[in-house]
């Protein structure tokens, strides 16, 4: 009993020396603004009091495309698309509650219902009666969410390496064993994040070493991973209110949907994925196709979980050449 008690207090004791020396405070929202706004950054606040960061951009005569970053990212994510895209199109993106320049919110709801409530505000605030609809990762599932919520405003969706059906969870136990082999390096963040001790320190401690180990991995040790790149997740990590309200989001996680009818999606989809992808295997990829009638499957190899900024002009190609085919001689050109 003896030994027990020195070992815990040991334990303790090297916490706490450890949670001194990586501590590490929270940075200024007027700070981090002035850097990671740009020209065409706009703000509204929704009836919640929620202050929304987004942007409108693109050809404004063209088809409108809204999309819709993944957890722990925001719009940034899509700047490599806006600038290829844009000509034909109007491009909106947004950061989510939680995220980005929006961050923390007044009633502290991050979840799903949340951020379908920002989507619609953000398309209603711009007059957007109807729009493709895309999303990387949990944008993803913000987007088939959304569209099964509003399919009369939705015309076509982009899955990109997207959160999956929750009924994809059973389908793939079955190949469990296979993907534990397969696994390859994960971000350690969302791991750790599922862990009720770790939440506990994370707001005080400095989260650099898990932003760059977690982009690394994310972007599957890209060259486009650059310092720039890592100081952009981990400064607007650190804005304040951030870290509470990442913490709030993961608390509240909820891994018990019921299954969804796949047979009331219809319309077209496009399905991009990176085979390398470490966080969402590209087996989802292969259950979405076969749950979408209307779907269109692109699988990159010797990509990871970012395709529009591993890949931004083949990923950026792709999605032209779908969009071409749903809105034809609408385009403006």
């Amino acid at each position: 009993m003896k030994i027990i008690k020195i070992t815990i207090a040991s334990i303790v004791a090297i916490v706490l020396v450890a949670g001194i020396f990586l501590f590490k405070g929270e940075l200024a929202p007027k700070e981090v603004d002035a850097k990671y706004t740009s020209d065409t950054s706009q703000f509204f606040t929704m009836r919640n009091g929620a202050r929304i960061h987004f942007r409108d951009e693109g050809n404004p005569n063209g088809p409108a495309v809204v999309l819709v970053h993944g957890s722990n990212a925001s719009l940034h994510t899509w700047e490599p698309w806006v600038e290829i895209l844009g000509e034909s199109y109007r491009i909106i993106t947004m950061d989510l509650p939680a995220h980005g320049l929006t961050g923390a919110v007044p009633d502290k709801r991050y979840g799903s219902p949340a951020q379908l409530r920002t989507v619609d505000a953000v398309v209603r605030h711009l007059g957007l009666d109807k729009f493709t609809l895309g999303g990387n990762s949990m944008g993803g599932g913000v987007t088939w969410r959304y569209t099964l919520a509003h399919p009369e405003k939705v015309e076509a969706m982009l899955l990109i390496d997207s959160s999956g059906l929750p009924q994809f969870r059973q389908q793939l136990e079955a190949k469990a064993n296979q993907l534990d082999q397969d696994k390859k390096e994960a971000p350690v963040f969302f791991s750790l994040m599922r862990k009720p001790w770790f939440r506990a320190i994370a707001r005080y401690t400095d989260p650099y070493w898990l932003t760059k180990q977690g982009v690394s991995s994310a972007y599957n040790h890209s060259p486009v991973v650059t310092e720039e790149l890592i100081q952009r997740y981990y400064e607007l990590a650190l804005r304040s209110g951030s870290r509470d309200a990442t913490l709030s989001r993961f608390s509240n996680y909820n891994s018990t949907e019921d299954a969804v009818d796949s047979t009331k999606f219809n319309v077209p989809a496009l399905i991009m994925w990176g085979r390398d992808d470490s966080l969402i295997s590209v087996d989802v990829a292969m259950l979405f196709d076969a749950a979408l009638a209307h779907s269109t499957l692109v699988i990159y190899d010797k990509v990871g979980h970012m395709p529009m900024e591993e890949i931004p002009n083949r990923s950026a190609e792709d999605v032209s050449t779908f969009l071409f085919e749903v809105y034809g001689a609408n385009l403006p050109f």
